[in-house]
């Protein structure tokens, strides 16, 4: 028998309007009471009486059971959530930047206090990835978890290499088809992909790995040097975020740009969809792919947190529990194509073995192993040297 669930909604952007759009055409065990918005100038498309800027008058309310948190503020969001738990309220989340950046504290929370988060719309859009870890892979051990786990940097690389467009232009359109913001930045440089990686490795592996301890290189610094090198390699470029685990001991983790072949399942994952690859020991290659931006496909998956809490689900972290506890390193080679224009950036980076240079007046590369603590420790000067990393298969 499942339980009414009454709902405060904190946000009512994209997908708090998806998912208000879900919701209205089913009929559910739920009603939602009250919406927390920011700005209440806006125009609503519901009555301006269930709306209020006060986010007391949802946590205060001993009639609401449940809060439901879609602002994209991480730290108000985090304060949202945190007070809600300890309230004795479930609550149902889709900031992977809050998440990621809290999730140890927030297991804590719920522990303490008995409450229950769930937190699938947070990452991979319409992909039920976090579920599927949590409960079909919860006694297997996993090789790699990799992947498209950003919609808006997979639409801009589909459109330059399946359309021509340049990388201004196929920005502005995401950004016009509301699949990238107003400042793409987190999106274009990796940041968004690496939230989502941290919450995947917390449920894959049973680690907790603060953002910041994870490399994320992005597609800005993209140019057409390297769009011609991939199309005379017959390769295309795609953001693939990597779990990797290594000889039972450790697991890698990290954001970059790949080659990816047609061999590859990820090369024909195109514009705003995600695809999530998981090699497992036991089950093999198994492949995950839907639509990871958009109002209705992250309203559905933040649907599907909320009738699974309308039966007292919660997440149990059982690779948290496990006896062998591996451990997060950046210890590890990788085999990387650098354009790049000054010359120190390469000695910099101290490649452990290079297999190709070229060298022209406008157009300088060199493809080789590189150890991951060096191009974390020298980000910065390769953002400031508008180079450009890509991962090869």
């Amino acid at each position: 028998m499942s339980k009414k669930l009454t709902l405060g909604l904190f946000g009512f952007g994209v997908v708090g309007q998806g998912l208000y759009d879900i919701i209205k055409t089913k009929k559910l065990n739920l009603a939602i009471k009250r919406f927390a918005i920011k700005n209440p100038e806006k125009k609503r498309t519901l009555p301006q009486e269930l709306f209020t800027t006060n986010a007391n008058d949802l946590l205060l309310d001993p009639a609401i059971n449940t809060i439901v948190e879609l602002i994209d503020d991480a730290e108000a969001a985090f304060t949202i959530v945190s007070t809600a738990l300890r309230s004795g309220k479930h609550v149902v989340s889709a900031n992977k930047k809050m998440i990621a950046n809290h999730l140890e504290e927030l297991i804590a929370i719920q522990q303490e206090y008995g409450t229950s988060l769930l937190y699938e719309g947070a990452v991979c859009g319409s992909i039920p990835i976090i579920r599927n870890l949590e409960e079909y892979y919860d006694n297997e051990l996993l090789h790699s978890v990799s992947g498209i786990f950003n919609g808006s940097s997979n639409y801009i690389l589909s459109k330059i290499f399946n359309e021509h467009l340049d990388y201004d232009t196929a920005l502005k359109q995401a950004q016009q088809l509301g699949f990238a913001e107003t400042d793409p930045t987190l999106d274009v440089a990796g940041f968004d992909a690496k939230y989502k990686l941290a919450i995947v490795a917390s449920h894959a592996y049973g680690l907790y790995v603060k953002p910041e301890d994870i490399l994320n290189i992005g597609i800005d610094q993209l140019s057409d040097y390297d769009i011609r090198f991939a199309r005379e390699k017959n390769y295309k470029i795609k953001l693939v975020p990597t779990a990797k685990e290594i000889g039972n001991e450790k697991v890698i983790l990290y954001v970059v740009p790949k080659f990816v072949t047609e061999k590859s399942i990820l090369y024909t994952v195109e514009n705003e969809y995600n695809g999530v690859v998981v090699q497992a020991a036991f089950a093999d290659q198994q492949f995950f792919y839907g639509k990871g931006a958009g109002g209705h496909p992250t309203g559905s998956a933040v649907l599907s947190d909320i009738t699974a809490l309308r039966y007292d689900y919660r997440y149990e972290y059982k690779k948290h529990l496990e006896s062998i506890q591996l451990t997060h390193s950046n210890d590890h080679l990788l085999k990387v194509y650098l354009r790049y224009n000054d010359e120190a950036i390469v000695d910099k980076l101290e490649f452990k073995k290079v297999s190709e240079r070229y060298y022209a007046r406008d157009f300088k590369y060199v493809i080789g192993e590189i150890n991951l603590e060096s191009l974390i420790a020298h980000r910065e000067a390769l953002i400031a040297d508008s180079s450009f990393v890509v991962e090869i298969p």
